[in-house]
């Protein structure tokens, strides 16, 4: 009988500037989860998540809470060491080309990493709540597929206003700032738990260990802080539910 190999990914921020340090941390990581399988790369974010052998990935809140709701087993959350992070959850940046109020941007178009992103799609829907509902406020989005083509997007013109995560703009600002030239932060998503760490077919106690260990090892220290790895936490039983709680608003 053939056995699957176990399936691990860290998809979220696996920008080309970080791959080198995405793929030491992993390294050290693995060694204290017990494994020695390499990380997958390619194809849709979700791919690995509808493997039922997966081992070890982190997801986006939104899809945890959603689609893979009651698939994906939470193990802990990360803390980032970035401005509009706080420990265990994170914030969107609402950008546009200028400084206006948010109403001023009624049937302006708004760029949209993804309908299933927490941090590009409903951030931006919660920071316009007074203004109704989304669909009516804005122009029908462009859709970007990433948060560093919605940037791009509003650069450009292609697009008015975007929410993008505030590990992408930290990622930004170190690593790219070019994406940022031109753009004014005019608002700031609610907070909500950060990025989880989840799996199908790993024993989550075992995953928590190894997590605190990685978080805890000196020689991880420097790879760390390139990934803005502050801290890691298991938040309480229910932490994620303000995510629909938040949607169910508008």
């Amino acid at each position: 009988m053939i056995v699957a190999s176990p399936l691990n990914s860290l998809p979220m921020y696996d920008w080309p500037e970080v791959r080198d340090a995405t793929n030491e941390f992993w390294t050290g990581l693995a060694r204290h989860l017990g494994t020695s399988s390499e990380l997958q790369r390619g194809g849709a974010f979700s791919d690995s998540w509808c493997d039922p052998h997966l081992f070890f990935s982190q997801t986006c809140g939104y899809p945890f809470t959603h689609e893979f709701n009651g698939v994906l087993n939470y193990v802990a959350t990360p803390t980032y060491g970035a401005p509009g992070c706080g420990p265990g959850s994170y914030s969107s940046f609402i950008f546009a080309r200028e400084k206006v109020e948010l109403m001023a941007l009624r049937g302006a178009r708004p760029a949209i990493n993804s309908m299933d992103s927490m941090s590009g799609m409903l951030a931006l829907r919660l920071a316009f709540a007074p203004g109704g509902d989304w669909k009516t406020f804005f122009a029908p989005p462009l859709m970007s597929g990433a948060h560093v083509a919605s940037l791009a997007a509003v650069q450009k013109g292609e697009a008015d206003v975007c929410a993008t995560d505030a590990v992408c703009v930290a990622m930004a600002r170190r690593y790219r700032p070019d994406l940022l030239e031109g753009l004014v932060e005019i608002a700031r998503s609610p907070q909500v738990p950060a990025l989880p760490y989840v799996t199908r077919a790993g024993d989550v106690g075992k995953l928590r260990a190894g997590l605190q260990a990685a978080f805890a090892d000196p020689s991880l220290q420097a790879v760390r802080e390139k990934l803005f790895l502050k801290d890691v936490s298991v938040l309480p039983d229910g932490a994620y539910d303000v995510i629909p709680a938040l949607e169910a608003t508008l």
